[in-house]
């Protein structure tokens, strides 16, 4: 399960950059000139800025519901990790030890 929620969790990161990148700058700088002028202007207008913003919205959406599932996932495994140590531990400590033997013989001739 958590395998894969970090797979789901890259592909939407990697998706979230590519859109990301593909957005227009607020300042209409160099890098704005020239990706208009590369793309012949194709993603320049107001629909194709609409469909960027709301795929960003929804692509950061997902990407937090799959950190707050993976969050959980991770915790309750880890979870149960710690109560198996302690019922190993508590076992360990509930049975009696073995009397050591020493490796002199008890029977000394006289």
């Amino acid at each position: 399960m958590f395998s894969i929620l970090l797979v789901m969790l890259i592909i939407v990161a990697v998706f979230m950059i590519g859109i990301i990148l593909l957005q227009k700058s607020e300042g209409s700088g160099m890098s704005g000139s020239s990706a208009a002028s590369m793309c012949g202007g194709a993603l320049t207008g107001a629909a194709a800025g609409n469909f960027l913003t709301r795929a960003t919205a929804w692509l950061a959406t997902i990407f937090f519901i799959l950190c707050a599932l993976l969050a959980l996932v991770s915790a309750k495994s880890s979870s149960m990790n710690t109560t198996s140590e302690l019922r190993s531990e508590l076992v360990e400590q509930a049975e009696p030890a073995a009397p050591e033997q020493s490796p002199i013989p008890d029977t000394v001739e006289k």
